[in-house]
């Protein structure tokens, strides 16, 4: 599940599987041997029963007995962390409850007030050159800065998250990046205990589960690594479908119908929810061995023919996108509401955007969890970068009017303070000090 061959037609192993078992033996990665569940009934029973099968990936006994490789590159999405994502019972349901009641904070509103600044600033970047790789430029980076918003990060620290956090996805010098990561977010939380703001860390921080500095990081880190990378693929390939020859916008395809063709289709996070079973179990004619990872694979799933009729409804009860049982997304609701608006602010500040190749030459990303394009060229009439500036103002003028002098001091400020390099984050905040 980790060359080329997969990436380009994922569901020809699926479809394999499935021939024999709901569920069957799979390679992650070079020596790292799994369990893939494919049949829609068989994971929502791997889901849904916490009692034979555990989260907690201490429990994976190839690596408890040092057969996988510390530098093996599924270890930053499988090795355990204090997690909700990766704990059981009681622990679980406190850490959970933290982070579902802190996210139950962030209204429809304010996430398309937070979203949209973002679109604008990306977008300018690119407008004027009438072409641009919407991944890159667009789909991977407003979740990042979407983030360092909503986890209130000051300039420097965002442009480490952000950088950070890209480094990882993208496999460069990972060890090193998730130390930097780790810094920065301590540093982040030992600033919010100080001075408590409006934001998602602040509301974690007061919390009446009482988090620890260290589970507090790692639920900043689970909500990173749980919303940026479907994010960026559900913005993506929701894209690539509105811009093609079968979801081309004169067909009149709406936005929420194309999300709803990935979300069955080309599900973002195709394989996850790593299981470990406290023991032997028959899956439907394969045995998992206990302590072993059982991966549950969404798209495999989504893919049953057990759901054709559900399938061709595009029922959205009915795909596991989301998952299923205790640990299921969280975020379900801002998540859609992220990816709508930002391509609604594309879409409106570019009407003519079309795909720069045809379609089938578009290439999907190698890895065994994600079904995520390596990049989506498209082309559009050049126009000017004013939508940052033109948002500003509209922000300033509808200030009290006792607030805009210190406003307009801030940004003048922002402007003479000394040079240095700036990432994304900062650059963002000297635009509009949000």
């Amino acid at each position: 599940m980790h060359d080329a061959r997969f990436a380009t037609d994922p569901h020809q192993v699926y479809d394999q599987l499935r021939e024999h078992a709901p569920a069957g033996p799979v390679e992650l990665a070079p020596g790292v041997d799994a369990t893939l569940v494919v049949g829609h009934e068989m994971a929502l029973r791997v889901l849904q029963n916490t009692e034979l099968f555990a989260r907690d990936a201490r429990r994976w006994k190839a690596l408890n007995e040092g057969r996988i490789a510390l530098d093996n590159p599924v270890l930053p999405m499988m090795a355990y962390r204090p997690s909700c994502l990766f704990t059981d019972g009681a622990v679980h349901l406190r850490l959970r409850k933290a982070v579902v009641d802190s996210l139950a904070r962030l209204s429809t509103t304010r996430i398309r007030r937070d979203v949209e600044p973002i679109a604008d600033y990306l977008i300018d970047r690119f407008s004027e050159l009438g072409r641009a790789d919407l991944l890159g430029d667009y789909a991977k980076l407003l979740p990042l800065l979407l983030f360092n918003k909503m986890f209130g990060c000051p300039a420097d620290i965002g442009d480490t998250v952000t950088a950070s956090m890209s480094a990882i996805f993208d496999g460069k010098d990972a060890i090193r990046a998730n130390e930097e990561l780790t810094a920065a977010l301590m540093e982040l939380i030992a600033i919010k205990r100080r001075r408590p703001e409006d934001d998602v860390t602040s509301w974690l921080i007061q919390h009446p589960a009482g988090l620890t500095d260290e589970e507090l990081k790692d639920q900043l880190v689970l909500l990173m690594g749980a919303g940026i990378e479907p994010e960026r693929n559900l913005i993506g390939s929701s894209l690539m479908l509105l811009l093609s020859g079968s979801g081309a916008r004169d067909s009149g395809m709406l936005i929420e119908e194309a999300m709803d063709h990935v979300l069955w289709n080309q599900t973002p996070i195709a394989n996850y929810a790593t299981h470990y079973p406290v023991r032997d179990v028959d899956l439907g004619g394969h045995v998992a061995e206990a302590d072993t990872p059982v991966v549950i694979s969404f798209a495999g799933a989504n893919a049953d023919p057990a759901l054709e009729e559900a399938r061709r409804a595009h029922s959205k009860g009915a795909h596991l996108a989301w998952g299923a049982g205790p640990h299921a997304c969280p975020a379900k609701d801002p998540a859609q509401v992220i990816a709508t608006t930002a391509i609604e602010r594309l879409l409106n500040a570019l009407p003519d955007l079309a795909l720069a190749v045809p379609e089938k030459e578009l290439e999907w990303r190698p890895g065994p969890f994600h079904r995520a394009l390596v990049a989506l060229p498209v082309t559009f009439s050049p126009t000017p970068a004013t939508r940052a500036a033109t948002a500003l103002r509209e922000r300033a003028a509808a200030m009290p009017e006792a607030e805009r002098p210190a406003a307009a001091a801030s940004t003048q400020a922002a402007r003479q303070a000394p040079t240095r390099r700036k990432g994304f984050w900062s650059s963002f905040l000297d635009v509009f000090r949000v």
